[in-house]
């Protein structure tokens, strides 16, 4: 069996986590645990499985929990644009050792861009090219 080794100050999630983080993230309030599993209509769960995923969240240092009232509140520590960005760049640099045309050149020999996905990033990049050449 394969262990997973977490780097120090870099908790990962795990799919399930990923789900409940992605609904904290989409309504940007504090939200209570029953909230969390109404909106999980992917999986069967009872509350105390929300609560334990809930509490390792909290452990990970990706949520936080208000206990100061009866019903407790739980918001996001990290937000999901960071969280994106972390993973971005593990990804590229472990997958395709910081090369973003292996990236993207994966991508599309996987057929996972469309022809629109390229224009969109061909327009993305000559706006920001453009915008450094002007600074």
């Amino acid at each position: 069996m394969t262990k997973r080794f977490k780097e120090p100050g870099k908790p990962k999630l795990s799919e399930t986590e990923r789900e409940i983080m992605q609904i904290i993230w989409r309504e940007d309030h504090p939200l209570t645990s029953t909230f969390i599993l109404d909106q999980i209509t992917s999986r069967s769960w009872t509350l105390s499985t929300v609560m334990t995923f809930l509490a390792r969240l909290c452990e990970k240092g990706f949520v936080h929990c208000d206990r100061s009232t009866r019903t407790n509140y739980y918001t996001a520590i990290i937000s999901g644009a960071a969280y994106r960005e972390r993973e971005s760049r593990d990804f590229l640099e472990k997958i395709h050792n910081n090369s973003f045309t292996s990236m993207i050149s994966a991508l599309n020999n996987s057929g996972a861009i469309s022809e629109d996905e390229l224009m969109e990033l061909r327009e993305f990049l000559d706006e920001n090219l453009g915008r450094e050449g002007r600074e």
